[in-house]
C-alpha cells in the first residue's frame, strides 16, 4: 500500500501554518514563472529526429564541412538585366556582405575580390546588418550569381594571361631562330632584325588563329571582363534564350537568380534566428536594391526559424483559452466559495514545471507547448477528486499510473515527444503534491481541529478531516442518479464487454491504416510568411529543399571517385526528370553544384580525368568557392541535389532510391544527408505499426505493474486496465473514421489514451471497492461510486475535455490535430469509465462472491 498516513503525518506541522504554507507556495510559484518566461522557443530538426541516429549524425558531418542547410536569397530579376555591370556590381556587393567581407576591384579593374573581414569596413558601418554579419562571422559558405560570374571572369581572365604569355615567349622564340639563321648566312644586321621580325609576326599570327578558333569552339564572342555585358550574357545563356542548364543552381530561370547562405553548423537556434533576421536586413538595405528587381529570403531555416517564432503566440492563446475555459466550467458546475481553488492549484504547478523545464537549459517545443493545457486539465482534475472527498491514496495511486502510461513515451523515436512525457510527468508529480498541500491547508475547520487536540485519536482525526475536508461543495443542480444505467450493466456485464471488444478490436485493426504526416510545412500555420515565400521560391526555382549526398575517404578528388560522383549525378537526375537538359521547374530532383560540375571540363565523355588534370584544375578555381563542395584536406566532398515539396511518403521513395544507387570506390562511403532525409525518416519511423503497437502493449504493462504494486491485488489491480484497453481501439476507430491525419505527437495516440484513461478508471474502481467494503452489496456499491466520485469524475473529465479542446483554436496544425484527438481520447475514456468498467467491476465482485460462498460452504 502506499504510504500515505506518513505522508499525511509528515504534513501535519506545516497544515498548522497555513500562512507560512501559502507564502512558500506563491513564492516558488512566482519564482517558477519568472523562470519559463525566460524559455527560448525550440523548432530544429533536432526535435523531430534523435540526435544519435545515423541520419542525424551525418547531416550534421555534412553541416560542419560545408555549412547547415541552406537560406535562399531569391533574386527576382530578370538575368540579362543581372547581367549589367550595375546589378551584377550590387548583388556581388551584397553576397560579400553577406559573407561578412568586403569586395575591391582588382589589377586592370576586371574581377572583384573579397576583402578580408579583418581589413574591411562593412557597408553600411560597424552597425550596420553587413557589420553584424562581418563581426559574427555565422556564414560558413556563401555563393551566388556575382561569385560565380567574378570567378568566371577570373578565372578566363588568367587563362588569358597564360595565353599571352605563351604567345610572346613563341614570338621571342621564333624571333631568335629567324636572326640565328640570318647571320648564319652571313646577312647584314639590319636584315637579321628584319627577318627576326617577319618571322615574330608570322608566328603572332598562327597564335591569333589559333586563338581565334579556340575561343569559336569555346562559344566565346566578345572580349572576357566583368563589364562586358555580352561576354557575362554568354557564360549564362550560352547561344539560348534561357539559362544554362548546368547552371540551374545559380540561374533557374531567365527571370531569377539564387544566392545560397550556408550557416555554420554550431550556431544555437537563437543565433540562427539572429543571422537569418541580419539577412532580411541587409537584403532590404537600398545600397543593394536592384533596378525593376526585388530580393527574397526563404529556405528550411527560415520555415523553422519561423515556426519557433510562432510558438510564443501560441502560449498566450492557449494558456489563456484553456484558464478561461476551466475558470467557466468551474463557476458553472461548483455553488460553494474557492470554486477556482483546483484552477489555482493548477496555473501554479504548471509555473513551476516549466521553471524547472527553463532551469534545464532546454528549449520549449511545440509539445511542450501542448502540455501547457493538458496539465493544467490534470492538475484540475486532481484538485476537484480531492475536493470531492476521493482519499489522498486513490489519487496518488491514480496518478502513478497515469504518469506510468506517459513513461512509455519516452520509446517515441521523436525527441520532442520523449520531452513531452519527461515534462508532462513532472507536471504530474507537482500538481498531486501542490493538491495533497494546498487543499487540506485551505480547509474550513474549527480551530480545534488544529489546536489544543488531546490524544493520539484527535489528532489523527484532524489531519484525516484536513485530507478530506470537501471545500468546493456539490455539483449544481440534481444529483446525479446512475442507478437504472449501473443496474442494466451489472445484470448484463458480459454483452456489454463482447460489444466493447467489438468495436475496439475495429479500431485495432484499422489503426495502422490512418495517415501519419510529419512534414513540417504541413504541420506549421499556412498563413505563415515564411511558408508563403517558400512556396514562392519552388514556383520559381522548382526546388524548396535540399538533399546532399556526403562522400568520405582519405581523398575524394581521385579519377575514379570524381568519376563515380559524375556517374551518380547523372543516374538520379535522369531518374527523377531533370536530366538531359530540361527545367528544374518541371522535375522532381535538381543536379546543383557538386565537385563533378566544377570539374566538367575533365569530367565530359566517357573518358576518366587524370589525377594532373584534377589537380590543376582545383588549382585553377579559388578556394572560396571550392570549399562548398570539397573540404580543404580533401577527405569530404558533396553532392547537392535540389528537391520539391512533396508528400513524405513519396519523398521517402526519393530517399531510398538515392540510397540504393550509393555503390562508392573501394574505401570510399557515402551517405544521403539533409533536412527532406531526416524529415521521411521521422515520417517512415511514426508511421511504423509494429512501433505504434509496441508503444501501445509497454504502457498497458507500465500501468499494470504500477496498479499492481500499488494495490498488491491482481483482482483490483487488471479491473480498471479492461475499460482502458477498449478505450485505445475505440479512439483509434473515431479518428480513423474522422480522417484525421496522426502527426509526431498524435501518433501517441494510444500511449495518451492509457494515461489519461488510467486517472477516471482506476478512481472509480478504487471507490467501489471502499464502498463494498464498508459492507455494501455489490450492485448498491457500483452505485454509491457512481453517485460520489462517478459525479467528480465526468465534472473533471468534462473541463479537461474543454481544456483540451483550446488546441483545436491553435494556428498549428500540428498542436489542432492533437488537439482533436486529445478530446476524442478523453470522450471515449470517460465512456468506457461509465459503461465498461461497471461490467469489469461487476465481474470481478462476482468471484468475490463466488469464492466467498466456496469458503462457507467449504467442510470445516
Amino acid at each position: 500500500m502506499f504510504p500515505v498516513s506518513r505522508l499525511r503525518d509528515a504534513a501535519l506541522p506545516l497544515l498548522r501554518r497555513r500562512g507560512i504554507v501559502a507564502a512558500l507556495v506563491i513564492a516558488v510559484t512566482a519564482a517558477c514563472a519568472a523562470l519559463a518566461l525566460g524559455l527560448q522557443p525550440s523548432a530544429g530538426i533536432d526535435t523531430l529526429v534523435s540526435p544519435s541516429s545515423a541520419g542525424y549524425q551525418a547531416t550534421q558531418a555534412q553541416a560542419r564541412q560545408f555549412g547547415s542547410a541552406p537560406v535562399v536569397v531569391l533574386v527576382r530579376v530578370p538575368i540579362s538585366r543581372l547581367t549589367q555591370p550595375d546589378d551584377l556590381e550590387r548583388v556581388s556587393r551584397l553576397e560579400a556582405c553577406l559573407a561578412g567581407q568586403q569586395l575591391t576591384m582588382a589589377a586592370g579593374g576586371t574581377v572583384q575580390v573579397p576583402v578580408p573581414a579583418r581589413s574591411a569596413v562593412p557597408y553600411g558601418g560597424r552597425q550596420s546588418p553587413c557589420g553584424a554579419l562581418m563581426r559574427d562571422r555565422p556564414a560558413k559558405v556563401v555563393y551566388g550569381p556575382g561569385t560565380f560570374l567574378n570567378r568566371a571572369v577570373a578565372a578566363v581572365d588568367s587563362g588569358l594571361r597564360v595565353v599571352v604569355q605563351r604567345t610572346a615567349a613563341r614570338v621571342r622564340r621564333a624571333e631568335a631562330l629567324a636572326r640565328s639563321i640570318a647571320r648564319a648566312r652571313g646577312l647584314s644586321p639590319a636584315a637579321q632584325q628584319d627577318a627576326a621580325r617577319a618571322a615574330g609576326q608570322l608566328a603572332a599570327a598562327q597564335e591569333l588563329a589559333s586563338l581565334e578558333s579556340a575561343a569559336g569552339t569555346a562559344g566565346l564572342a566578345s572580349t572576357p571582363g566583368i563589364n562586358n555585358p555580352a561576354f557575362i550574357h554568354q557564360i549564362v545563356f550560352g547561344v539560348g534564350a534561357t539559362p544554362r542548364s548546368r547552371f540551374s543552381y545559380l540561374f533557374p530561370s531567365a527571370s531569377a537568380a539564387v544566392i545560397q547562405v550556408r550557416l555554420r553548423a554550431n550556431l544555437s537556434d537563437a543565433q540562427q534566428s539572429q543571422a537569418i533576421a541580419w539577412i532580411r536586413q541587409a537584403v532590404a538595405m537600398p545600397r543593394f536594391r536592384l533596378a525593376g528587381g526585388s530580393y527574397l529570403v526563404s529556405g528550411e531555416p527560415v520555415v523553422l526559424g519561423g515556426l519557433a517564432g510562432e510558438l510564443s503566440g501560441q502560449i498566450a492563446l492557449l494558456l489563456g483559452g484553456a484558464v478561461g475555459v476551466m475558470a467557466l466550467v468551474l463557476l458553472a458546475v461548483f455553488r460553494r466559495r474557492l470554486r477556482l481553488l483546483p484552477l489555482a492549484i493548477a496555473l501554479a504547478a504548471t509555473a513551476i514545471t516549466f521553471g524547472l523545464l527553463s532551469l534545464t537549459g532546454a528549449g520549449l517545443t511545440v509539445a511542450g507547448v501542448a502540455v501547457l493545457p493538458i496539465l493544467i486539465g490534470l492538475a484540475v482534475d486532481y484538485a476537484v477528486q480531492f475536493q470531492s472527498g476521493t482519499s489522498p491514496r486513490s489519487i496518488v495511486v491514480a496518478a502513478l499510473a497515469t504518469a506510468a502510461g506517459f513513461l512509455v513515451l519516452l520509446l517515441s523515436p521523436v525527441p520532442m515527444v520523449q520531452g513531452f512525457a519527461v515534462l508532462l510527468i513532472v507536471g504530474v508529480c507537482v500538481a498531486v503534491g501542490l493538491t495533497l498541500l494546498v487543499v487540506p491547508v485551505t480547509a474550513r475547520v474549527g480551530a480545534g481541529a488544529v489546536r489544543g487536540e488531546k490524544g493520539r485519536h484527535r489528532r489523527r482525526f484532524s489531519t484525516r478531516s484536513r485530507f478530506r475536508a470537501p471545500l468546493a461543495g456539490r455539483v449544481r443542480g440534481p444529483r446525479w442518479q446512475p442507478g437504472a444505467v449501473i443496474d442494466a450493466v451489472a445484470r448484463h456485464p458480459a454483452p456489454v464487454l463482447l460489444a466493447g471488444l467489438a468495436l475496439a478490436a475495429g479500431g485495432w485493426a484499422l489503426s495502422p491504416r490512418t495517415p501519419v504526416d510529419s512534414d513540417i510545412t504541413k504541420l506549421v500555420p499556412q498563413n505563415m510568411p515564411a511558408l508563403r515565400d517558400l512556396h514562392t521560391l519552388e514556383r520559381v526555382t522548382g526546388v524548396s529543399g535540399e538533399i546532399d549526398v556526403l562522400v568520405h575517404g582519405a581523398n575524394v578528388a581521385t579519377p575514379s571517385t570524381v568519376a563515380w560522383m559524375a556517374g551518380y549525378e547523372r543516374r538520379i537526375t535522369a531518374r527523377f526528370g531533370a536530366g538531359g537538359g530540361q527545367d528544374c521547374r518541371t522535375a522532381t530532383v535538381c543536379p546543383a553544384v557538386s565537385l563533378p560540375s566544377l570539374l566538367s571540363a575533365t569530367t565530359t565523355g566517357s573518358a576518366t580525368p587524370s589525377q594532373r588534370a584534377i589537380n590543376s584544375l582545383l588549382r585553377a578555381v579559388p578556394g572560396y568557392f571550392t570549399r562548398v563542395v570539397l573540404s580543404a584536406d580533401r577527405r569530404y566532398a558533396s553532392l547537392a541535389f535540389g528537391i520539391r515539396l512533396m508528400p513524405l511518403g513519396r519523398q521517402q521513395r526519393v530517399v531510398s532510391y538515392m540510397r540504393a544507387q550509393l555503390h562508392p570506390p573501394p574505401h570510399i562511403t557515402a551517405t544521403v544527408t539533409g533536412l527532406p532525409v531526416l524529415a521521411a525518416d521521422a515520417n517512415s519511423s511514426l508511421a511504423s505499426a509494429s512501433k505504434r503497437l509496441l508503444m501501445l502493449v509497454a504502457g498497458l504493462l507500465a500501468v499494470a505493474l504500477v496498479l499492481l504494486a500499488a494495490l498488491r491485488s491482481p483482482r483490483r489491480a487488471l479491473a480498471p486496465l479492461v475499460p482502458i484497453v477498449l478505450a485505445t481501439g475505440w479512439s483509434a476507430l473515431v479518428v480513423f473514421a474522422l480522417r484525421i491525419p496522426l502527426n509526431p505527437m498524435s501518433a501517441t495516440l494510444g500511449a495518451l489514451v492509457i494515461a489519461i484513461s488510467t486517472e477516471f478508471s482506476v478512481l472509480l474502481s478504487e471507490r467501489a471497492e471502499q464502498e463494498r467494503r464498508r459492507g455494501l452489496a455489490p450492485g448498491a456499491a457500483l452505485a454509491a461510486a457512481y453517485r460520489s466520485t462517478g459525479a467528480a469524475v465526468i465534472v473533471s473529465g468534462v473541463t479537461a475535455i474543454a481544456g483540451f479542446g483550446v488546441l483545436a483554436l491553435s494556428d498549428i496544425a500540428m498542436l489542432r490535430d492533437f488537439g482533436v484527438v486529445t478530446v476524442v481520447d478523453l470522450s471515449c475514456s470517460l465512456l468506457g469509465v461509465l459503461l465498461v468498467l461497471p461490467a469489469a467491476l461487476s465481474l470481478s465482485f462476482a468471484g468475490i462472491r463466488r469464492r466467498q460462498r466456496a469458503a462457507v460452504l467449504a467442510p470445516p
